[in-house]
């Protein structure tokens, strides 16, 4: 083909799909299912099972969703499968344990969560929700003995998960062994082109290749994207490490906590979290190693751009700025939430700190007020308090903060305030 030509545009297509990929079975079949469904009109099928185990989505999640918003963009249809069978069972991928089951109320109630908090990423218009016990509960135990026939005990045994547990002695739910063999059998159930997961979702996509190829379908293309590092630059984010990111987060929340991410995940940060072009990408990731690029500026952009993403323009030129001028000018924010005391705290006329904290909604309790007096994070007008014990004065316009982004400020009743805050 010339350049320009519809062989150029299927390549252009494979890159932009598989763009940060961890793995890919394979570039070749994507490409020849792409050409196929173009000449025959018909959009791919592309796939991806999200077991509702927790309520909420985060950054993390949105590594894969993004690269299924790219298949939508270029026309192709998404399904997402709400595993509200399989979460009877639960993901054994990663886990050292056999996973408690969920009811019957968590799942549901996850179940719709998750459905709400995906089309923050995805195209409703273009998605399709189906949930897998429409087809994997009405499965006799027939049928369920000629799915386990499909494989062997040793290719089971082969997932590094089980093979970890089995060495160690570890308890393996025999359950869990049919777990790979249903996500398999919901690829057969849509008939799925293309399936999506994170890299440590592998083995249960090969497995759906050969349950397809039993069963006589064409086998799917598994296309794996990386686990994304959390806050702190070395576990997999997740809400339970307290390393995360939420996409239903305020935007300076966001903004600030992206800025604390280590230098070193700036760029990978960038390439799958965000839509900015990767010859820029690597541009920057040379400029940096050169000393040409302060890693803080890199930084930035990546920050402003998955706000931007998540709450729009606006929300996040605002949450640059307020960062500025909180974080690299030591000044207070312009807009500071203003706290009036309970009745029974003003009587008293003082309060220590972490009662005072949990009254101006800072902390979740006193416990944790107390607990971050102790770890030098808190201040009161500008100075650092060390000792849960110390009594501070109430008086209209003490300014409290917790760690560098939460301010509060209290307001007296009936107090005369001139030039606002």
């Amino acid at each position: 083909m010339e350049p320009g030509g519809e062989g150029d545009d299927f390549d252009r297509q494979v890159r932009l799909l598989t763009r940060g990929a961890a793995a890919v079975v394979s570039r070749e079949e994507l490409r020849r299912k792409l050409e196929r469904a173009a000449r025959e009109g018909r959009p791919l099928k592309v796939k991806l099972g999200l077991d509702p185990t927790s309520p909420d989505v985060h950054l993390g999640h949105t590594v894969v969703l993004r690269r299924l918003r790219t298949f939508q963009e270029l026309g192709h249809e998404v399904v997402v499968i709400v595993g509200d069978f399989t979460a009877r069972i639960g993901d054994p991928s990663g886990r050292s344990e056999t996973r408690k089951p969920l009811d019957e109320a968590a799942i549901e109630a996850n179940a719709r969560t998750y459905a709400e908090q995906v089309f923050r990423v995805l195209d409703p218009a273009k998605t399709r929700v189906v949930r897998n016990s429409t087809w994997l509960a009405p499965l006799d135990l027939a049928a369920v003995i000629r799915l386990c026939g499909m494989t062997t005990v040793a290719r089971i045994l082969e997932r590094d998960d089980f093979a970890k547990r089995f060495q160690e002695n570890q308890p393996i739910g025999l359950h869990e062994l049919l777990y790979p063999l249903l996500q398999g059998y919901d690829s057969v159930a849509l008939e799925a082109d293309v399936e999506l997961g994170g890299s440590d979702q592998t083995f249960n996509l090969m497995m759906a290749r050969e349950v397809q190829r039993a069963l006589g379908q064409e086998p799917e293309v598994a296309l794996t994207m990386p686990i994304l590092e959390g806050l702190d630059g070395v576990q997999k984010m997740s809400k339970s490490l307290g390393n995360y990111v939420g996409l239903t987060e305020p935007p300076g929340e966001m903004y600030g906590k992206l800025m604390s991410i280590p230098d070193g995940l700036v760029t990978r940060y960038l390439l799958l979290c965000t839509d900015v072009p990767q010859a820029q990408i690597e541009a920057m990731e040379r400029s940096m190693a050169a000393g040409r690029l302060n890693p803080r500026d890199a930084k930035a952009l990546m920050a402003r751009e998955i706000v931007r993403l998540y709450h729009g323009e606006e929300a996040a030129r605002a949450a640059e700025e307020r960062f500025l001028a909180v974080f690299r000018k030591h000044e207070v924010p312009g807009e500071v939430p203003e706290v009036v005391p309970a009745p029974g705290l003003l009587r008293e006329g003082e309060s220590d700190v972490p009662h005072l904290l949990a009254a101006a909604n800072l902390v979740a309790s006193v416990s944790e007020g107390r607990r971050l007096v102790l770890q030098g994070g808190v201040r009161v007008d500008g100075e650092r308090v060390e000792d849960p014990e110390a009594r501070v004065e109430l008086r209209d316009g003490l300014l409290l903060q917790v760690g560098r982004r939460r301010f509060a400020r209290i307001r007296l009743p009936g107090t005369r305030r001139e030039g606002g805050t």
